[in-house]
């Protein structure tokens, strides 16, 4: 099963010539998942070429501006172009009343039903049949949320020499077994899943920090994880200003990544004072070796272990 992240934007509180504001898609299959959706998302969904009629759930860390205000505009977008399917939204406290007043107060037809969901520390935030969404509270300047998207265990291994030493023929009883399901052959024998499976084989689990201070939380949650998209909004030589406005800086992102773990750090949230982010990748290199600063619309495919 594909799973791909998509960088729609890197920047942080501010556009710039290259970087639009905060917001990330993972495309799963035929799932949409957003993690915020700063001003302008829309258009850069358009350019990514994900369709504004997918199967979507978006996820909003904190109702501070740059991560929330392209709501209206994709919302209102998703309209005119005649989406039917229902949106969901999850974030802190206060995304229903914001919805509510993009609703009532901005007026264009809303051609498709919207379920918002307001959530702290949830475990899980959003369940569906192969994976589910986590979410623990970060340290930010106000309530912020960072979130993991954790797949579920996929069955062991098929071995189709065992199933054949049980006398189960070749066909559907193999598919059943395959998914989990014991079957009942002819002769009364019962052949169980674990009869003809290997161990379970663990997920993927993608982690998205939002803005925060490093965070004992966030390592816990990113324990082992593939990715962590982790901010990094100031240079280490700005670590004051970093823990004045509750950002991190490179080294440590790359701090909570070696606690956790992960397989892969990657840094965003990017100051505008940075038009080239090498400091940024060069000081967390020096933590945690698998580093990556993404620009926008960079898309990177995660493979299943």
């Amino acid at each position: 099963m594909s799973l791909r992240i998509i960088f729609l934007g890197t920047s942080a509180s501010i556009p710039t010539n290259d970087r639009s504001l905060p917001s990330i898609v993972i495309q799963r299959e035929g799932d949409i998942l957003m993690f915020d959706c700063g001003e302008g998302t829309q258009r850069q969904m358009i350019r990514a070429g994900i369709g504004l009629n997918r199967k979507m759930k978006v996820f909003i860390t904190h109702m501070h501006g740059d991560h929330v205000l392209g709501l209206p505009g994709m919302i209102q977008t998703m309209s005119l172009l005649g989406r039917e399917k229902n949106l969901q939204i999850y974030g802190p406290e206060g995304i229903k009343a914001f919805i509510d007043a993009i609703i009532s107060t901005v007026k264009f037809w809303l051609g498709f039903p919207i379920e918002v969901y307001e959530i702290g520390e949830e475990h899980p935030a959003c369940r569906e049949e192969s994976y589910e969404v986590h979410s623990v509270q970060a340290e930010h300047s106000i309530p912020s949320l960072a979130y993991a998207l954790i797949e579920k265990p996929r069955p062991g291994r098929f071995h189709p020499e065992k199933a054949m030493e049980l006398g189960v023929p070749k066909g559907p009883l193999w598919s059943m077994l395959q998914k989990g399901m014991n079957i009942k052959l002819p002769n009364g024998r019962t052949v169980r899943p674990e009869d003809v499976l290997g161990p379970p084989r663990p997920g993927r689990k993608i982690v998205y920090s939002g803005d925060t201070r490093p965070s004992d939380r966030i390592v816990e949650l990113a324990k082992g994880a593939d990715v962590l998209i982790h901010e990094a909004t100031f240079s280490d030589e700005m670590v004051d200003r970093a823990k004045e406005d509750g950002h991190s800086t490179p080294s440590e992102a790359a701090g909570v990544a070696l606690k956790a773990s992960v397989k892969l750090l990657i840094l965003t949230h990017i100051s505008a004072r940075y038009s080239d982010p090498k400091i940024l990748l060069e000081e967390a290199k020096r933590i945690f070796p698998n580093v990556y600063v993404p620009n926008d619309l960079d898309k990177i495919e995660i493979s299943l272990p």
